[in-house]
């Protein structure tokens, strides 16, 4: 099992739709932030960093699976509690819970791999096993 963080969202209008509940794909993008606020207090350095000095340009997602429980709105403090479920060889299993104090307002389950460029062809991406220093600062 891993560490769990907690990265708090302070709701605002303009995450919100016309009638005032969050625009869903707000969500994914606190996730996101979560995900990385996960690694960096785990003691991983930023990705600007591991780029350069070990090739790692991130964690993209590859798969998600969200539950939506209930609704959130403009002016609420959101606590997304992120920690990883499951390693496997090339990719991890990244579980983010969403609360607003002890109500439940979703989960997800995110699968992401670490990638590095390919040598010689720096529009691509690829995933690599991962590592297992990385993966013992979040365990």
């Amino acid at each position: 099992m891993s560490k769990t963080t907690v990265y708090e969202v302070k709701v605002q209008f303009g995450d919100c739709d016309p009638a005032g509940i969050v625009f869903f794909p707000n969500y994914s993008k606190w996730m996101d932030a979560s995900s990385l606020h996960f690694f960096m207090a785990c003691g991983v350095p930023p990705w600007r960093e591991l780029i350069k000095t070990r090739g790692i340009v991130g964690t993209p997602l590859l798969e998600i699976n969200t539950k939506f429980r209930q609704p959130s709105t403009y002016g609420e403090t959101l606590q997304v509690h992120t920690s990883i479920v499951e390693w496997r060889a090339k990719v991890f299993i990244q579980k983010h819970v969403v609360m607003r104090g002890d109500a439940l307002i979703c989960e997800s389950l995110e699968t992401r791999a670490f990638v590095v460029h390919p040598e010689g062809e720096p529009d691509r991406i690829k995933a690599i096993p991962v590592p297992e220093d990385i993966k013992a600062l979040c365990a």
